[in-house]
């Protein structure tokens, strides 16, 4: 009888050791399914925890297609491990059982592998989960200097609540004044206005050497940006802020990418981050019309799965979630997809705004300006969904720099960039499916048949015919051709050594066939034009052997991201 799965909670966001101690459980409860290796160490040395995840009775990972998950590669992205760790809970429950589902799983792990890495940055998630919490971006090594700052503001919880939020101190001069109809409401001050009560809003924090005049909030000391450090169209910090000085230049993305290189069969990879509840999809540097077409469309297709099983909308980067209209950002989609070749989504997940019911489809530019009835709505969600968590009243503070202030105000950690407790396996459950369908998709190479035919009386012709069951080729994408970052499929006559009677007549020994379509249609039935290659997803190779009757001889066919056949023939 098999051992019980762990029960872990959604709740909660787990610390690294907990986290560790709770993926090696999941191998010892199943140690058939999940093995958890260590794909390199963080900066403060910390394992970065990869659990593999396939039925080894029916093959190792490496000779399976695959798809890659990771979360949290920002540091205070909490939820990101949170639904990678309800992925791997699901797919576990659910192996071996008989309904629906459990065959779906079944079929999934007898011929697929998973790569998931809950939690890709452990340094900065330790951070946020700190005691005395702070929020930076990405990981906590200083950049890109290491002296820590002499004077001005450093963001940081000061009133020992566990919560870092928004001082507001009373001035003339301030941009910031009370809602009138609810005065815990922040609100602008109109253009041209003066004669009222006007507030400075400033960051929670103490203030290193202040002059009584201004603060200046300090950038964090630790600037990088682990997303901006991957190959794919890196810039210097001139152009991108926290890239670092060379990619891969960072121990968490260097295991990343070193890991993704040596394992040629992941032809698919989804990275969680949050927030915004939106799935994005490449490019991240050009717009839809300079993508190669076919790629365009096989994103559209999929993504538009993503929105049918998870509710969230599926938008270009480059084409709706820009930071700012004239910059360009990069990050793993612009190395997954432009340089390998592999399908690659960010899911952004969570979004408040939805829960208080603002409907927008400017994720970033709702975050620049947006009426006062949005606050107004989320305020509401606050009173009425998260016991008046999400915006904290304001609490008198005694700041030993700046005097009487009040601290409170919107919870951006706990309540935007993370959702409040009770719904973060509600979101997390959003994307089991999706995630096995694209899966499911990943190109798979299957035996046909072979063939053994006498030429003369030791003398034999021998045929392997293998074909693509999978929806996509075995190339995935079009990029991958461009790119040479795929062969066609590569067949082997394995050949006994040091045996002079047998040998190879005609044929190699390794020989490499044609790239296998998928059962994707290339176009409608009403297309005017036929498709010219119907058994595209099929490849045959041929050898001329001489050896002995009785002779066993071992063939074998690879095509990286589709996987590995092999079997053996008599010659009989």
């Amino acid at each position: 009888m098999p051992t019980a799965l762990p029960t872990p909670r959604f709740d909660h966001f787990y610390r690294h050791d907990e986290l560790t101690a709770l993926l090696f459980a999941y191998a010892e409860a199943r140690p058939n399914l999940v093995s958890v290796r260590s794909i390199g160490k963080s900066y403060e040395g910390r394992d970065i925890w990869v659990v593999v995840v396939t039925n080894l009775a029916s093959g190792m990972d490496i000779d399976k297609p695959a798809l890659w998950v990771d979360g949290n590669i920002h540091a205070a992205e909490l939820t990101a491990s949170t639904t990678c760790l309800y992925f791997l809970h699901q797919l576990l429950s659910a192996h071996g059982g008989t309904a629906p589902e459990s065959a779906q799983i079944n079929r999934l792990l007898d011929t697929r592998t998973l790569y998931l890495v809950p939690r890709l940055n452990p340094d900065g998630a330790e951070l946020a989960l700190a005691d005395r919490p702070r929020h930076i971006r990405s990981s906590t090594r200083p950049y890109p200097y290491t002296e820590e700052p002499v004077d001005g503001l450093t963001a940081e919880d000061i009133d020992g609540d566990g919560r870092i939020l928004t001082m507001r101190v009373p001035d003339p001069h301030g941009g910031y004044k009370k809602h009138a109809g609810d005065p815990r409401l922040m609100v602008p001050r109109e253009p041209g206005e003066f004669g009222g009560e006007y507030y400075r809003l400033i960051p929670e924090g103490f203030i290193k050497n202040h002059d009584g005049l201004t603060v200046k909030v300090n950038p964090d000391r630790e600037g990088l940006d682990l997303n901006r450090n991957f190959p794919g169209e890196w810039r210097q910090e001139y152009q991108q802020l926290g890239a670092g000085p060379y990619p891969t230049s960072e121990p968490e993305v260097r295991a990343m990418v070193d890991f993704i290189v040596q394992h040629p069969n992941i032809g698919a990879a989804v990275s969680f981050h949050t927030h915004s509840g939106v799935i994005l999809r490449p490019c991240g540097t050009r717009s839809d019309k300079d993508m190669t077409p076919e790629d365009l469309w096989l994103f559209q297709t999929f993504s538009a799965l993503g929105e049918k099983h998870t509710g969230y909308p599926a938008v270009s980067i480059y084409e709706d979630f820009r930071y700012h209209p004239k910059e360009v950002i990069t990050g793993t989609q612009d190395w997954v997809y432009e340089h390998l070749g592999a399908l690659f989504w960010v899911v952004e997940l969570w979004s408040p705004n939805k829960e208080a019911g603002v409907e927008t489809t400017k994720w970033i530019d709702w975050y620049r300006q947006h009426p006062v009835e949005d606050d107004l709505k989320l305020l509401k969600w606050s009173d009425e969904h998260c016991g008046g968590q999400a915006h904290v009243d304001w609490k008198p503070f005694q700041h030993p720099q700046l005097g009487a202030v009040e601290i409170g105000g919107w919870d951006k950690m706990n309540y935007w960039r993370n959702p409040p407790p009770h719904l973060r396996e509600r979101e997390a459950a959003r994307f089991p499916a999706w995630l096995t369908q694209i899966a499911m998709s990943l190109p798979q190479l299957e035996l046909i048949r072979t063939e053994v035919r006498a030429l003369g009386p030791d003398m034999w012709r021998v045929r392997m015919a293998v074909g693509n069951a999978g929806y996509l080729p075995a190339y995935v994408t079009q990029r991958a051709l461009e790119r040479k970052t795929v062969r066609g499929v590569m067949f082997e006559i394995h050949m006994p050594v040091n045996d002079p009677a047998i040998s190879l007549v005609n044929g190699k020994e390794r020989i490499e066939g044609p790239q296998l379509e998928g059962h994707a249609p290339k176009q409608s039935q009403l297309a005017f034009l036929f498709n010219k290659h119907p058994t595209g997803d099929r490849a045959v190779a041929e050898w001329v052997v001489r050896a002995p009757v009785g002779t066993r001889l071992a063939l074998s066919a690879s095509a990286e991201r589709a996987g590995v056949v092999r079997t053996e023939v008599v010659l009989d």
